[in-house]
């Protein structure tokens, strides 16, 4: 019996051999009023480029400097192909290693080099990381307001809007109430008069979540975000508190320095945990999932070096039980989103995808943006991210150095001891 030829595949890109790396930069656009990093990546082949988010925003400025003064003069006429080499080259090229500007623009690169896998192989990312485990990734979005009344306003309306993760915060006095607007201090004589009270915060919160539970449909899921601003024991008392009211998660109740007693809260209550926003390295992040103290693994993917660290941590917490929910707000740009929702689909770790809703403008700057539709997100099907970036659009959004910096570190308790942000 004659054996048959191989079919032979046309290549729609050149191979190794013909293929470089011509050109690296940073790019920085604000389209929504925060600044976003983008790292560009052309090769020797026309018209194929690729791109990643490094989007650190308070520090944007020296994410673009490591870029485009420093990475960018390692990689140039290196094969892009070879991502996890070039990442571990940009990773240890400065001898000290991680932190949160390193590993964004290492993110930008790793991200970046991706999507050039993706168009070379005529993929999107999903699959390449071995295809979809489930058809889309739910996601939740954030309600809040001056008042328990207002936040549940909000809360209905996105109910109304097909979302079935909700996550709540109410202002509280001194300005402590992240993701919902300041209120004055209840103690004008105090040394510090604008301060924030923990005690204060763990009596009112609880009566969000019992008016939550009493005015929402009962199958709607609850979340609450802490933002690191408590002990290991005010810890305890608030995630006893809301034991009644079946949270889906509560997040970030440790600051990065106590994320050794997460442990013992997890072990104190069955609210479930939802900890690593802070993260900056991937070791951080399997660090929280190896040692027993969350539920879920919330790192920012940009922060702790990219895809191929994200992939690495999603499979380890696939291996240890535990879920995914990748942080994506407003300071993950929207090829950060897609590189969310391509592990999110691809994994079977994952536990819920953090929502944002884009406006017009970044639509505008970068086209193929992900749109959240009934509360699920969904990939592009197209090779790649499926995302662009109009650089015209993009030089008409400009970055400035604001006071988020300020408002990030701003919480202070009522003696005026700075508080995490």
């Amino acid at each position: 019996m004659a054996h048959e030829t191989p079919a032979t595949f046309a290549q729609p890109w050149p191979v190794r051999d013909d293929i470089r790396i011509r050109a690296v930069q940073a790019i920085v656009t604000a389209p929504q009023g925060i600044p976003l990093v983008v790292v560009k990546i052309d090769t020797t082949e026309p018209g194929l480029y690729g791109l990643g988010c490094a989007t650190f925003t308070q520090r944007w400025k020296a994410v673009k400097t490591f870029v485009d003064e420093h990475l960018a003069r390692l990689l140039i006429g290196r094969y892009p192909g070879d991502i996890g080499d070039l990442v571990r080259l940009a990773g240890f090229s400065g001898y000290w290693r991680g932190g949160p500007v390193t590993n964004n623009a290492i993110s930008g690169i790793d991200q970046a080099l991706w999507d050039i896998a993706g168009k070379r192989a005529g993929m999107p990312v999903y699959e390449l990381l071995g295809g979809k485990v489930r058809a889309a990734a739910d996601t939740y979005i954030h309600a809040g307001g001056i008042t328990i009344e207002q936040t549940l306003e909000q809360a209905k309306e996105f109910v109304a809007q097909g979302w079935r993760h909700i996550r709540l915060q109410v202002s509280t006095p001194g300005g402590g109430g992240y993701g919902a607007p300041r209120l004055a201090t209840l103690y004008p004589e105090a040394p510090y008069r604008n301060g924030w009270s923990a005690r204060d915060y763990l009596r009112t919160t609880p009566d969000l979540f019992a008016a939550a539970r009493q005015s929402l449909p009962d199958n709607i899921e609850l979340l609450h975000d802490v933002h690191s601003r408590l002990t290991p024991k005010e810890a305890v008392l608030l995630a006893r508190s809301l034991e009644p009211y079946r949270l889906f998660f509560l997040e970030d109740v440790l600051p990065p320095e106590h994320w050794d007693r997460l442990p013992e809260v997890r072990a104190a209550s069955p609210v479930p945990l939802a900890v690593g926003e802070l993260t900056t390295s991937m070791g951080d992040a399997v660090r929280l999932v190896r040692d027993g103290g969350v539920d879920f693994i919330r790192s920012h993917v940009s922060d702790i070096g990219g895809l191929t660290a994200a992939r690495k941590v999603a499979d380890l917490a696939e291996l240890c039980g535990v879920k995914t929910a990748w942080h994506g707000p407003g300071d993950t740009s929207p090829i950060g989103a897609a590189a969310n929702v391509a592990l999110d689909v691809s994994s079977v770790a994952f536990g819920i995808q953090e929502g944002h809703i884009y406006n017009d403008a970044t639509h505008e700057v970068f086209p193929g943006t992900l749109r959240i539709e009934d509360g699920w997100l969904r990939p592009n099907e197209t090779p790649g991210w499926g995302i662009d970036i109009d650089l015209e659009a993009a030089a008409q959004y400009p970055a400035e150095l604001s006071g988020h910096d300020e408002w990030a570190a701003g919480v202070r308790r009522i003696d005026g001891a700075l508080e995490a942000p």
